[in-house]
Parts: structure tokens; sequence; C-alpha cells
């Protein structure tokens, strides 16, 4: 399954998979920017990302933390 910026759910568990080590809480929307574009399965326009997606990832990361 390919993934899109809409996809934030899915995202997050994917980023929870690959940096089980990092809080989500602490992380810079820039290099969570550029983590979601380095996943295998991302498939989007980089520049179609936003605050509020980003703010969605990582709201739905610390959840499912």
């Amino acid at each position: 399954m390919k993934l899109k910026w809409t996809d934030s759910l899915d995202i997050a568990i994917e980023l929870l998979e690959k940096h089980p080590d990092v809080d989500p809480k602490y992380i810079r929307f820039t290099d969570l920017h550029q983590w979601v574009c380095d996943l295998e399965n991302f498939d989007d326009i980089p520049e179609n990302s936003n605050e509020k997606i980003l703010e969605a990832i990582q709201m739905n990361w610390i959840e499912e933390l």
C-alpha cells in the first residue's frame, strides 16, 4: 500500500516501527517531513505537506505510543 500525506495514522505507525526510540513530542517538523519522505511505502509529492498534516502525523504517533 502506497502512503499519501492524508494517511497520517498509517504514516505514524510506520514511523513508530522505524524509529522506536524517538519521542515524537520533541521531533522537529523538518525532521518529521524528511522521515516521512524517506519511508519505503511513501509515494506522494513532498511539497504537498503542510504544518497541519505534520501535526496530524505527530499526534497519531504520540497516541500510538
